[in-house]
């Protein structure tokens, strides 16, 4: 089992940033490709951006290319995304999730845990 804590999401104007963080607790953190997903209202779950087990792989949803990086400190058990230049279009709720296994995955239902998740608002 692997308890996950999403924190780091307010409102912002567009163009600003935001930092949000994942903290995991349970079984070892370093197991587990790590994911950010975002779910605005009336909208599908949909894939941001994750990273491999030891954080040399990375992968990004073409919308957030260039503005969000994740990353993970596996010592800390807690994986991040910077999100610079935000959008309107980026408001929605953000979740982490964890996935056992090597591979990246994009799609949410390969995703064994999630966290509660943390609301990111952007203004225009």
């Amino acid at each position: 089992q692997v308890q996950l804590a999403e924190s780091g999401g307010g409102l912002v104007q567009a163009g600003g940033s935001l930092r949000l963080s994942c903290a995991a607790s349970g079984r070892t953190f370093s197991r587990y490709v790590m994911g950010w997903f975002r779910q605005a209202p009336g909208k599908e779950r949909e894939f941001v951006a994750a990273i491999s087990r030891n954080g040399f792989n990375t992968y990004y949803a073409d919308s957030v290319k260039g503005r969000f990086t994740i990353s993970r400190d596996n010592a800390k058990s807690t994986v991040y995304l910077q999100m610079n230049s935000l959008k309107p279009e980026d408001t929605a709720i953000y979740y982490c999730g964890a996935a056992p296994g090597v591979t990246i995955l994009t799609i949410p239902n390969r995703y064994d845990y999630w966290g509660q998740g943390t609301q990111v608002t952007v203004s225009s």
